[in-house]
């Protein structure tokens, strides 16, 4: 049975060759991540490839491209392209496709979350300024003032960014950045714990008001709690 992005290469539908690329992109990544083209495996050559899929070379190269890019693929001159081996190789900047190709990446993202997060409140509240004391709950206010679940989700994530710049510590900014776009693609599935402003602040207070007060070891649980609680909610609704 013809590959249905055969039928867009021939013209039967007269779509742009860039969402061409899209759909072989998407299909190649799935199956790179689903094992069909294992780790360390190199890639039938081109033209059988492109024949399989039903496009031409052409369009396989540049969908080759995003995916060497994104770190899935390496190509070697005079040999072939092979699957990268992403999980000894790879960085975190791979967690947002990982988490559109399987949600499973959630709870381990949620435990790195839940010990960075708890690490961050506790050298927050060691090192943080006045002016980022008087930061944070400026910052908190913004929470229960939000309109709606979806600014309070994105208050909340800016309480969160500050609180890491708070540590002096460039190296948690980057991790607060990274596990926020990580999981990105199913923010919209995690918003039940921000569907009310007030619960969502007062949830959030006791962080702060350690930090605020440098008291580390209480920043440190204040941060546990309050990841725990609502890891769990979001992991019920994701379930």
């Amino acid at each position: 049975m013809a590959d249905p992005l055969s039928h867009w290469e021939d013209g039967v539908e007269a779509l742009p060759r860039e969402t061409i690329v899209d759909v072989l992109e998407s299909r190649l990544r799935e199956d790179i991540l689903a094992g069909r083209h294992p780790a360390g495996t190199y890639l039938p050559p081109e033209r059988t490839l492109a024949d399989g899929y039903g496009v031409t070379r052409t369009t396989l190269k540049h969908a080759f491209g995003r995916l060497t890019q994104a770190g899935l693929l390496e190509t070697r001159h005079g040999v072939g392209t092979r699957v990268r081996d992403y999980l000894r190789l790879g960085g975190a900047d791979l967690l947002p496709m990982l988490v559109r190709h399987s949600s499973d990446w959630i709870g381990e993202i949620f435990e790195v979350r839940r010990s960075i997060g708890a690490l961050i409140a506790e050298r927050a509240a060691a090192r943080a300024t006045d002016g980022q004391r008087g930061e944070l709950r400026g910052l908190l206010a913004a929470v229960g003032d939000a309109a709606d679940p979806d600014a309070v989700q994105l208050a909340d994530i800016e309480v969160h960014r500050a609180l890491a710049r708070a540590t002096g510590n460039r190296v948690y900014v980057l991790l607060t950045n990274t596990l926020f776009n990580a999981y990105l693609p199913v923010r919209a599935a995690l918003r039940r714990p921000f569907t009310d402003a007030q619960v969502a602040r007062s949830r959030l207070e006791p962080v702060i008001e350690a930090v605020a007060a440098g008291d580390e070891a209480g920043a440190r649980r204040a941060a546990e709690q309050y990841l725990t609680a609502t890891e769990r909610i979001m992991l019920e609704d994701l379930a």
